[in-house]
């Protein structure tokens, strides 16, 4: 990787001539017009329900260009969202933007999202691996005994979460997705990730990635039921590498993990304020960002445009 230091962009432009439309940990939305909406990624990054103070370079980026690579993947199992991420498509009203949201953003078209996670696990890890612990099940799937931390499934499962606008989400049974989006709905929306992400994991093992686990959001556009948000970026999945993969402990990855050992290790009492990071703790987190996308895609993360 380039020696060349690049700072996080954390976006201080407000975008007034937009409506902002939500903000969360990392994205900004801004409404465009009646169909359509600008996601932008920044650098930000949370832990623990917090975001801290220290961005991470390039990660934004990664998110939208991971994003855009998996929805052409994938676009032949479900239609998604986006319109475009190409800049000179863009409205002539966004171009004076164009240094901030050049490869960190996407025109999507504005979609009635379903508020529930729609997660996959193909192994065993973080809150699933804790609850199997406790019950021998996760959401309520009964699992085989004597699993390690890690451990491949047998077949990948379908783990539902609801949607907090803070704090963690919570794990919720199929049964109980019945009850709040309906039967037909849930066994679609089911039956769409496990196909979804077995394509993905199967595609990312060749890459050698595994693909531990990961979720998906949904909504409701003109097109029908599609992808949307993002997809199996490293700030939605567990993504590990293949040639290091050993059950029985935790596993190196891709994503935030770094960043939280980092605050395990200092002590973080996990409430506000947030820790900033070091320098070389965000510079390596970025690095495992971009090779993630490298990887995957088998190309280096285009140059600013």
């Amino acid at each position: 990787m380039s020696a060349e230091i690049i700072q996080p962009v954390l976006l201080q432009s407000d975008f007034s001539e937009l409506e902002m439309w939500a903000s969360g940990k990392v994205r900004d939305i801004y409404r465009v017009d009646n169909d359509r909406l600008l996601f932008i990624a920044t650098d930000r990054i949370s832990a623990f329900d917090y975001v801290l103070p220290t961005g991470i370079p390039e990660k934004g980026r990664v998110l939208t260009q991971l994003s855009v690579f998996w929805f052409d993947f994938l676009k032949e199992i479900v239609e998604n969202h986006m319109i475009t991420a190409s800049m000179d498509r863009y409205p002539e009203s966004l171009q004076v933007h164009r240094a901030e949201l050049a490869g960190r953003s996407m025109l999507v078209a504005r979609a009635e999202m379903v508020p529930i996670e729609c997660v996959v696990r193909g192994y065993i890890s973080g809150s699933a691996w804790k609850e199997y612990q406790q019950s021998g099940s996760v959401c309520g799937i009964a699992l085989p005994a004597g699993l390690r931390e890690s451990d491949r499934l047998p077949e990948p499962i379908f783990t539902p979460a609801t949607k907090a606008a803070s704090g963690h989400d919570e794990n919720i049974s199929f049964s109980e997705m019945v009850q709040r989006a309906g039967r037909e709905e849930s066994e679609r929306l089911r039956d769409l990730s496990l196909r979804v992400y077995t394509r993905a994991a199967e595609y990312a093992l060749e890459r050698g990635i595994i693909i531990a686990d990961t979720k998906f959001e949904f909504g409701w556009t003109a097109k029908g039921l599609v992808l949307a948000d993002e997809v199996l970026t490293p700030d939605s999945s567990r993504f590990w590498p293949a040639q290091s993969y050993a059950p029985g402990r935790a596993q190196e990855s891709f994503d935030k993990q770094y960043v939280r050992d980092y605050l395990e290790q200092v002590h973080w009492n996990k409430q506000p304020p947030a820790p900033a990071l070091p320098g070389e703790v965000a510079q390596k987190t970025s690095e495992k960002y971009i090779e993630a996308y490298r990887r995957l895609t088998g190309k280096d993360l285009p140059a600013h445009s």
